[in-house]
């Protein structure tokens, strides 16, 4: 996919309407970024209330599934804004059950079974968002790099809410047996986040500033985060 842009040129826009007189590959490319980040935030969400708080050993794990779910959701209207402003619509994702969402893939989230599968979920899976939402705030498409630096500092909270869980269950064998086969099952998904590595869209991506890194290095980078957190907590990196 050849580039619009002349190589030497750096991209900034400003406003919706300097959007809407881009390239359509730029467009298209960054349209698409946000639509699967905003589905993702939207299903995160689901996954919290439908899925996680049912496995919640008391009352105080409830409340924090609710509280970080409403997070979710304030999220997911953050990306419904941006894209309503450049007159894309994603009312249709409030319509759907969260088994039908397929943009963002990570369908092994929404079948998680134990408590260890939902603290993996935030301590290593969660990371994979902080990596893209990071490269995000750099955009070059600025009211959307703008919008999402709110949603940094509430994955923090998400990601450290998992470690706790984790941390808790590693502390005896049983634990540190269900958190691995937890993340054996989960990692495959956790990888498959990022895309393909020779996806010549995200390197298209980074041309028109919209992300910093190819899928690949983003997986090289979320890979290196999370590999010693796997590590402290007695566990193996899965192949």
């Amino acid at each position: 996919m050849a580039s619009s842009v002349p190589v030497d040129e750096v991209v900034v826009v400003r406003t919706p309407e300097e959007f809407l007189a881009m390239p359509e590959d730029y467009r298209e490319i960054a349209v698409r970024g946000m639509i699967v980040n905003t589905e993702g935030e939207l299903s995160g969400a689901d996954d919290y209330i439908q899925v996680f708080l049912p496995l919640a050993p008391n009352a105080e794990e409830r409340q924090v599934c609710a509280e970080r779910a409403v997070e979710e959701y304030d999220h997911y209207k953050i990306g419904k804004r941006i894209l309503a402003d450049i007159g894309v619509d994603t009312g249709y994702m409030e319509q759907q059950r969260l088994a039908d969402r397929d943009l963002f893939t990570g369908h092994e989230f929404h079948t998680c079974t134990t408590w260890a599968e939902r603290g993996i979920f935030s301590y290593i899976g969660e990371e994979t968002a902080m990596v893209m939402i990071s490269e995000f705030a750099q955009s070059s498409y600025k009211p959307w790099a703008e919008a999402v630096r709110t949603i940094i500092l509430d994955e923090k909270v998400h990601i450290a809410h998992g470690a706790r869980v984790c941390r808790n269950l590693a502390r005896t064998e049983e634990g540190r047996e269900e958190l691995q086969q937890g993340l054996d099952r989960l990692w495959p998904g956790f990888n498959r986040i990022f895309g393909s590595s020779r996806s010549e869209r995200s390197k298209l991506a980074v041309r028109f500033g919209l992300r910093q890194t190819t899928n690949g290095e983003a997986r090289d980078i979320w890979r290196a985060k999370v590999t010693p957190r796997i590590e402290n907590l007695g566990l193996k990196v899965p192949e």
